[in-house]
């Protein structure tokens, strides 16, 4: 018997229109030792089937049918006594928001500490130093004095890898890992699925690995479910799944990826189909995707000429102090160190880079979060205020608008999705009444794969995925003549992310939208940037135009990150794919 069986696994959500059925008749064998990937699109239970193995449906969710059974124990009857001596212990789950995984109000040292005491018969100092060997495990550099950190200090890259170390350390039989990788630069990204596949295999760790990005499949998986709405639509070893699928869906999702070898004019897509956007439901008369494109190019489009720098960054230094207490002295930290580029109208500019190199660092000193040292920032041939001194009705306020890496921290979730959308047409006086900003949202939804039934929902009612594509909503609304995308597509699936890649690059093409591009995911990055600046500890290391880099990387570190990137040569070729479907 396998260590993990399930069979016929139904999930359920009750609500006042009648149940929602998350997840359909799932079967699942996971041997010791074994690496499972569970992909498909955003909502179509990934997350949801990790969640009922550990006993951790959100809200009224409830498994309805089926059975999960770990190591011969049944899991689904147990009470919440049972699951609190198993869940942590035997089970182990990385989430995939590492902003809401961690408590904000205790170090890393204390949150690991208290995990491992609560499961290992260790001391208090036995403890503190496993706690250690995780944190350099999973590559948080000068382990021993960050652990003393809160996870606000810690970036996003930095805050997942602290959560995959308390996922290790009560080193269980089974982890649930969710998107464990979504938010690592791809050098770390190597370093912890190394970490993985050297758990599962000398450990004889058992792991569900939940994730849309194919390049992580290919590089450690054994098998692969596909999901499509809850359904299980193909199941295989990897190598058949992902060099020979046989489901038009499967086919769609292995074209969609975009590719390092080569840059495509766009990404082929995939119609989706997850629950959310198959409802047809309509509110809000004369809303539609092709009126806010139509409203988007209607904006202000008088700017620089083309051979002009929209915005120019030049010897920007960002300094973080710590504040001095009766034991401790002020310190310092250099988070970006003279950092100099330009982004032209309608130019693309890719920013790479380990996590902690300091690209959102940069990316939040432009638009006014973080404070600078020194340095210069030029938008539209003006020089902008340092972040401190940068009046609140500057128009850059408008005309610079930013999508933040973890969309459920950036969103107000105390409001409707409705009001979210609605807030920056209201405040920069977008509409001329209040008909017409609902109109705009419903339509801005529309244009990036979401119904206008989400206009009355709240964000913790969506999926990860999901959430992002409202952030990117929030985003465009306001007319921007800069956007800037710091790891927009991160936590979306393949075909949507071809989706909002191409919506980028028809807004760009008509409108001259400027883009500051910051990824670790290089495929992307050379799909979408005309030039790239490279960053390492805070500063450029290399700098050029997109299709050089790629070609002929000459910085050491620049040679490094390519080298690093997860193999997608067992993917079937996407053009052959989609003459198939064609045919």
């Amino acid at each position: 018997m396998a260590l993990l069986e399930i069979k016929d696994l139904t999930v359920e959500f009750p609500t006042r229109f009648g149940a929602h059925i998350a997840v359909s008749n799932y079967d699942l064998h996971l041997e010791r030792g074994e690496v499972h990937g569970l992909v498909g699109e955003s909502g179509a239970g990934k997350s949801t089937i990790g969640a009922a193995i550990l006993g951790l449906l959100p809200g009224t969710g409830r498994v309805t049918g089926g059975s999960i059974v770990l190591d011969k124990q049944e899991l689904t009857t147990l009470d919440s006594a049972a699951w609190h001596g198993l869940r942590g212990n035997r089970i182990s789950m990385i989430f995939q928001d590492p902003q809401t995984s961690l408590n904000p109000l205790l170090t890393i040292e204390d949150q690991l500490l208290e995990t491992i005491l609560q499961h290992l018969p260790l001391t208090d100092d036995e403890g503190r130093a496993r706690a250690l060997h995780l944190l350099n495990d999973v590559g948080i550099r000068d382990a021993k004095t960050r652990m003393k950190d809160y996870p606000h200090q810690f970036s996003g890259g930095m805050r997942q890898r602290v959560v995959i170390a308390l996922a290790l350390a009560s080193e269980p039989d089974v982890i649930v890992a969710d998107e464990p990788t979504t938010a690592l630069d791809v050098s770390v990204q190597k370093q912890i699925l190394g970490l993985i596949k050297k758990l599962a295999k000398d450990r004889g760790v058992a792991i569900l690995l939940i994730t849309h990005d194919m390049g992580v499949i290919a590089e450690i998986t054994d098998c692969v479910s596909v999901l499509l709405n809850g359904t299980c639509v193909e199941r295989g070893t990897t190598g058949d799944v992902l060099g020979r699928p046989k489901q038009p869906y499967t086919r769609s999702l292995v074209a969609s990826v975009p590719r390092l070898n080569k840059r495509v004019a766009r990404f082929p897509e995939l119609q989706s189909r997850d629950p959310l956007s198959i409802d047809t439901a309509c509110s809000v008369p004369g809303a539609s995707a092709e009126f806010a494109a139509e409203w988007l190019l209607g904006g202000s489009q008088t700017g620089p000429d083309p051979d002009d720098a929209v915005i120019a960054v030049e010897n920007l230094s960002v300094v973080f102090s710590s504040r001095p207490s009766l034991f401790q002295k002020r310190t310092e930290f250099q988070a970006a160190n003279r950092v100099s580029f330009r982004i032209g109208r309608g130019e693309t500019l890719g920013l790479v880079g380990e996590s902690g190199s300091g690209k959102s660092t940069v990316a939040k000193a432009i638009v006014g979060i973080n404070p600078t040292r020194e340095g210069r920032v030029s938008f539209l041939e003006r020089q902008l205020e340092l972040a401190h001194k940068r009046p609140t009705n500057d128009p850059s306020r408008r005309q610079i608008q930013m999508i933040f890496q973890d969309p459920y921290s950036s969103l107000n979730n105390r409001w409707r999705v409705e009001n979210i959308i609605s807030e920056p047409i209201k405040f920069y006086g977008l509409a001329t009444h209040p008909g017409e900003a609902r109109k705009i949202a419903a339509s801005m939804l529309a244009l990036v794969g979401l119904p206008q039934s989400a206009l009355l929902k709240y964000p913790h009612q969506f999926s990860g995925g999901q959430r992002q594509r409202i952030a990117i909503a929030r985003a465009l609304v306001a007319r921007p003549t800069l956007l800037i995308c710091d790891e927009p597509t991160s936590a979306l699936d393949v075909s949507v992310q071809a989706q909002i890649l191409n919506l980028f690059k028809d807004i760009q093409a008509k409108f001259g939208l400027s883009i500051l591009f910051i990824s670790h995911d290089l495929p992307v990055v050379r799909q979408m940037s005309d030039s790239i600046v490279v960053m390492r500890n805070g500063e450029v290391v290399e700098a050029g135009p997109s299709e050089s880099f790629f070609d002929n990387p000459c910085h050491a570190y620049s040679q490094l990150l390519m080298a690093e990137m997860p193999s997608l040569d067992l993917l079937a070729d996407p053009e052959t794919l989609m003459a198939e479907a064609r045919n």
